[in-house]
C-alpha cells in the first residue's frame, strides 16, 4: 500500500497533488472551525499537532534512528514555529472568513521575497499585497481588530520560518523530519493546549474530529507537500501557492457558508496578483499557511 502510495506521489501531476493538499487543508480548517463552539482554538491546534505527529510517524519506520544534534534543533524550529502559525491561523479564523484569513496571511512570504529579493517586480508584488490586506483588513477592523492582528502574526510566523527554517523540510526523506517537527511542537504547545482539554478526551466525536484536523491540514496536506517540493522548481512551486485563497474561499463558503462580498472578493484578487508576480527564485518550498 505504502510503496503504491509513493509511486502515485512520485508520478501524478505536480499541480494535481498540489490542489489535493491545499483542498486537504481548508478541508482540516473547516473542520476546526466546526468545533470552535465547543473547543477553544489553541487545544483544537495542539490535538491537529498529536494527531498529525502520530499519522506522519506511523508512516515512518526508522525515523528516530540517524538523528544528529543539529538535525533534531532544526526539526524543533521547524515544528515549534509551524504549530505557532497554526495556533494564530486558528485564532484568526475563529473569527474572521477561512479566505480572507488565507489571503492576508500571504504578506509575510512577500514581504520575505520583497527584502530579500530587491527588484521593482517584488516591490509593485508587495505594494498590491499590502493593498489587498488592507482592503480585507477593512472589511473586518471596525468589529474584528482582534482576528486581523492574529493572522498577521500568523502571517509573520510564516516568514519567520521562511527566513530561518529554510532547509529543514529537507533534512530526511518522506514525512519523517515532518513528523519528528510536529512531535515536537506538540510538546511545546501543551501548556496552552492541554488545559482546555477536558471535554474533547470525554467526548469521541469531538476527539476523533479535533484529531481529523491535523490528519488532513497537516499530515496529508504537508506530506503531500513534501513530495511536490522534491519534483518541481521553486518557482513553480511558489507560483501554485496563488491558488490557495482561491482554495480557501471554495472551501469556506462550501462548508462553512461564508460568502464572500464584492470586497472581500476585490481584496483577495489584489494579493492574488501580488502572488503572481514576485520573484521567487531565492524562496523555498513551504508548507500552506494554515
Amino acid at each position: 500500500m505504502r510503496s503504491r502510495a509513493n509511486r502515485t506521489l512520485a508520478t501524478a501531476p505536480p499541480e494535481a497533488l498540489f490542489l489535493l493538499s491545499a483542498i486537504s487543508q481548508y478541508i482540516g480548517a473547516a473542520i476546526a472551525v466546526s468545533v470552535f463552539d465547543e473547543v477553544e482554538p489553541q487545544t483544537v491546534a495542539w490535538f491537529r499537532t498529536i494527531g498529525a505527529a502520530i499519522a506522519l510517524l506511523a508512516v515512518s519506520p526508522g525515523f528516530h534512528r540517524g538523528w544528529t544534534r543539529k538535525d533534531l534543533i532544526g526539526a524543533a524550529f521547524f515544528g515549534i514555529a509551524t504549530v505557532s502559525m497554526n495556533v494564530f491561523f486558528y485564532l484568526a479564523i475563529d473569527r474572521v472568513d477561512l479566505g480572507k484569513s488565507v489571503a492576508i496571511e500571504f504578506i509575510g512570504p512577500i514581504v520575505v521575497a520583497a527584502v530579500t529579493t530587491r527588484s521593482v517586480r517584488n516591490g509593485a508584488a508587495l505594494v498590491l499585497a499590502v493593498a489587498g490586506v488592507v482592503t480585507l483588513g477593512g472589511v473586518e477592523i471596525g468589529n474584528n481588530a482582534l482576528g486581523v492582528f492574529f493572522i498577521l502574526i500568523s502571517s509573520a510566523l510564516w516568514a519567520a520560518y521562511i527566513v530561518a527554517g529554510s532547509k529543514v523540510a529537507n533534512v530526511r526523506s518522506g514525512v519523517a523530519g515532518l513528523g519528528v517537527g510536529l512531535a515536537i511542537g506538540a510538546v511545546f504547545l501543551t501548556p496552552i493546549g492541554a488545559p482546555g482539554s477536558g471535554p474533547v478526551w470525554v467526548s469521541p466525536t469531538l476527539l476523533l474530529l479535533c484529531c481529523a484536523t491535523g490528519v488532513f491540514s497537516n499530515a496529508i496536506g504537508y506530506g503531500i507537500d513534501q513530495y511536490v517540493m522534491r519534483r518541481i522548481p521553486i518557482r513553480r512551486f511558489s507560483v501554485l501557492l496563488a491558488t490557495l485563497p482561491i482554495t480557501a474561499v471554495f472551501v469556506g463558503w462550501l462548508a462553512l457558508g461564508q460568502q464572500p462580498g464584492a470586497l472581500d472578493l476585490a481584496g483577495i484578487t489584489l494579493v492574488l496578483t501580488g502572488v503572481g508576480i514576485q520573484e521567487r527564485d531565492e524562496l523555498i518550498g513551504l508548507p500552506e499557511p494554515g
